[in-house]
């Protein structure tokens, strides 16, 4: 099959949220973490979508929680790594941004607005801090991978693209159905769709997810209109109604299933790469050393 043929399916395993009380099989030490993204990795995921817990299994950024899953991944797959740059809220900015710039993922996570979060608070990202983002991730040659919640935040990743702070052809992950962000309703991808297509073309790639129950009708729309998808515990820990997913490669396996109706196939890590034209492969990192 050509790289036309392929679909990259990114697992997030963790996430900031869910915790053993939600459902016990959900990953939240390193060594869980690492464990369940080899064995996704295994079952044929592309990338690993990485968030850490502190020691009470709370959202965190901790550095060394990174560091630590990172290895163990490294040390057993080949697995894309993705970090996230939003494992908590009210963090300083260097905290934020320590984890890519010292462990030099190939994608990490520029959430592209500040948005209300859960009806609670405010998730910020303000531009001053998007700014520095991308200067720092263009510096260390991490992919950013575009997560737009509402169609506003389009418009932020455009203007941060003519200002050359973003290069294209960007990577975007439609976020649907966190509270305070879009629905998690077909109608809502297909708007956001023809937003960016108005504003950059076909010049992009993108992936979409829905969050809990809109979770399948997401990935269905989004494998029908030839974008990629993202799978998970931090989405959705049910993997049907009433019934708990008890691994995430549960996901990856419906999803290959799924994609293989379509007459495609997941691509493969190596073949992501090539897709997302991603520059801080595990080649070039052994350069620099």
């Amino acid at each position: 099959m050509s790289l036309d043929d392929k679909v990259i399916l990114t697992v997030a395993c963790t996430g900031a949220w869910p915790k053993k009380a939600d459902s016990p099989y959900v990953p939240l030490t390193p060594q869980e973490e690492a464990d369940e993204i080899v064995l996704c990795g295994e079952a044929g995921a592309s990338i690993a979508h990485i968030h850490v817990r502190d020691d009470e299994h709370n959202a965190s950024m901790d550095f060394d929680k990174f560091a630590e899953t990172v290895e163990l991944v490294r040390s057993r797959s080949d697995i894309v790594i993705n970090l996230t740059t939003s494992g908590g809220l009210g963090l300083d900015d260097d905290v934020r941004m320590r984890p890519f710039q010292e462990l030099r993922p190939e994608i990490a996570s520029f959430d592209a607005g500040t948005m209300n979060w859960a009806h609670s608070t405010i998730f910020e990202n303000s531009p001053k801090f998007l700014e520095k983002l991308a200067i720092s991730m263009a510096d260390c040659q991490v992919k950013p991978e575009i997560e737009i919640f509402d169609v506003g935040m389009i418009y932020n990743l455009v203007y941060y693209i003519k200002k050359g702070l973003i290069q294209t052809p960007p990577h975007i992950q439609f976020v649907l159905g966190a509270p305070g962000g879009m629905t998690a309703e077909v109608k809502n991808l297909m708007f956001l769709l023809s937003v960016c297509k108005d504003n950059l073309g076909n010049n992009f790639t993108w992936s979409a997810l829905g969050i809990g129950r809109g979770h399948l009708p997401i990935m269905y729309a989004a494998l029908a209109l030839g974008g990629n998808v993202r799978v998970g515990m931090e989405d959705n820990i049910f993997y049907r109604k009433g019934q708990l997913a008890k691994s995430n490669t549960e996901f990856v396996e419906r999803t290959k299933r799924m994609v293989a109706e379509l007459d495609k196939s997941i691509a493969t890590p190596d073949e992501t790469r090539q897709i997302l034209s991603l520059q801080n492969t595990p080649e070039m990192r052994l350069k620099r050393i």
